[in-house]
Order: C-alpha cells, then structure tokens, then sequence
C-alpha cells in the first residue's frame, strides 16, 4: 500500500536517447515507444536504475528523522531502491514509465513551441488524481484543440507555423492558465529559469491528437554516427549506424510513489525507523526528495554529453523531520 505519491517532472537539458534496441526500420536505434500510441516513454526500470545511480554517486549529505545521511549511504540505497545481487526485499520506491508531456517543435515565429495535445492532458490530470497532488479546472480538453495562450507571442494572423504545417488557432483563457500552471510547476523556481518560465507561458500550443503523434514521431532528432579507422583516418567499413533522440528542452513526468521499508524494524537504517508505517513512508519519501540529484542521466552516449535531465518533484512533503 502507497503512502507517499510524487509527480516527478524530467526536463531533457541535452538529447536523450533512451533506447528501445535495434530494429530494421529506416532509424537503427530507435527511442522507447508506447506501443499503441507510438509516444515517447522512458521504461521505468531504466529510470530507476538511472535515479539509483544518481544516488550512489552523489556526495549531498541530508539530515533525516534528527540524523545526517549520505545521499550514497548503501544501507539506505537498499532499503530505498532494493537490494542489488539478492532477493532480500523489494524496494521502498515505486516508479511508473516517464510519460512524454511537453514536446518542443520549430516555430516560424518564436523560434520553438511546445507542443501537447488532449489525450495527453487528459493522462496528465488522471496521474495527478491518481498520486493525490493536484487536479486541473478543465474537464474537456479536446475543446482545447489548436488553441494557445492568449499571451501567445508565436501566432500570426490567427495562425502558427511549426515545421512546414500552418495551423488555425484561437487564444483561449484556460490555454493560458494551463500554460501558467506548467510554467511554474515544472521548471525549478530560480533567476535561471525565469527566461524559460516566461516562453513556456507564451509558447505552448495544444494540437489534436493526431497532430500531435505526427510530430513526436517525425521530429524527432536522427543523428548519423560513425567509426573513424585509427590508421586511415576516415570511416571504417560496415561502421554507420543511425540514433534517435529526443530534442533537448523535451518535458516527460513520471509518477513516484513510497512505501514503508520492506524491512523488518530491527534492520532498518536508523532514518527510517519509526512505529508507524505511514510515518516511515514518510521518512522514505523526504529522504528521496532531499537527497535526489538536480541532474541524472538517462539512456545512452553520456560520454557525448546526451540524456542529462533535470528533475523537479511536485506534491512535495512538509520540510520537518
């Protein structure tokens, strides 16, 4: 039983590419897809696995239940995420898939938009119901389709051009208070956002569904690679393969969800001990907020500078204990 629920919000600052493996199609490493929407997703086994990373590689020192904790601290690693090499417990930790949100398309005018569209907003407000942190005003969405926000600064003449296609949209209200809410739920609330903040309360475009799977499966980023022959200095045979990424400024959300450790009491860490087992949820989940990185790495190429992403939570707890 979840005590504890978060939305996890996951800004991409560089390409992803959180590979699904290779396949015959026209891309040779394609990016995970929902396989009856062909949306983009993150599999939640990478996610947690990469979050897990995170921790063990961070240096933050917290202070939990009135002691101080290393955010790498291995005892409390396994109780949080589960034992690694045994079959001990499960994890304290539930993490779903990472759900695309917010998708970044060029504008004519505006330079990018983001883009969504209803099935997704209608997803997005059942996530949030289902974790308990918020709900939205609109109940139909799909009369939201080729909207923007009526600060919008992207339209001319009534219309948008992203990519090659021209779209009729209207300014509407609840568009804006949409795009408000995103601005200033999703990104982290700093002088550095401020730009990003403002643009995505003017940028956001709401399209149908049908346009919108469009773009998440056309524009995304192709990248060509190769493999340079260290004698000759140019490609080496058979070494041309093909990625996909997500673009950079992508917005995906997951939802996080805590339990009590799956421990007995004599062997939990002493941040977690408590009598109650919501009161230990709670411990876990302000342990994984306090302690959890500004920036993770997702999916392959790190070493390229891909897959970096920004995590924010919403629905945070109280800051005592």
């Amino acid at each position: 039983m979840f005590k504890e629920k978060r939305i996890m919000f996951l800004i991409a600052e560089t390409p992803v590419h959180a590979g699904s493996g290779s396949e015959v199609g026209i891309v040779d490493l394609p990016i995970q897809r929902e396989r009856y929407t062909e949306y983009p997703k993150i599999e939640s086994s990478g996610l947690k696995g990469c979050l897990r990373e995170a921790f063990e590689n961070s240096l933050k020192e917290i202070e939990i239940n009135n002691q101080k904790v290393r955010a790498n601290d291995k005892k409390a690693i396994s109780i949080v995420f589960g034992p690694e090499g045994e079959e001990a417990h499960a994890g304290a930790i539930t993490i779903t898939d990472a759900r695309i949100l917010l998708f970044p398309v060029k504008s004519l005018k505006g330079v990018f938009a983001w883009i969504t569209c209803p099935m997704v907003l209608e997803r997005f407000k059942r996530d949030l119901e289902i974790a308990g942190v918020g709900n939205f005003e609109s109940s139909n969405f799909f009369s939201l389709q080729n909207t923007i926000p009526s600060s919008s600064n992207i339209a001319i003449s009534s219309k948008v051009v992203l990519e090659e296609f021209t779209f009729e949209v209207k300014e509407n209200e609840i568009t804006q208070k949409l795009a408000s809410w995103f601005a200033k739920e999703i990104f982290p609330n700093n002088s550095s956002y401020q730009f990003w903040k403002e643009k995505l309360e003017k940028d956001l475009v709401i399209l149908s569904d049908d346009d919108f799977k469009h773009f998440v499966k056309s524009s995304t980023e192709i990248i060509t690679r190769i493999r340079i022959d260290d004698v000759t200095g140019t490609a080496k045979g058979g070494a041309l393969w093909t990625e996909e990424y997500l673009p950079q400024d992508t917005i995906m959300y997951s939802i996080v969800m805590f339990t009590q450790p799956r421990v007995e009491k004599d062997e939990q860490k002493g941040i977690f001990r408590a009598e109650v087992p919501e009161e230990a949820a709670k411990l876990v989940s302000k342990f994984f907020e306090r302690a959890l990185p500004e920036i993770i790495q997702i999916g392959g190429n790190q070493t390229i500078g891909k897959g970096f992403m920004r995590v924010k939570l919403f629905g945070k707890s109280e800051t005592g204990g």
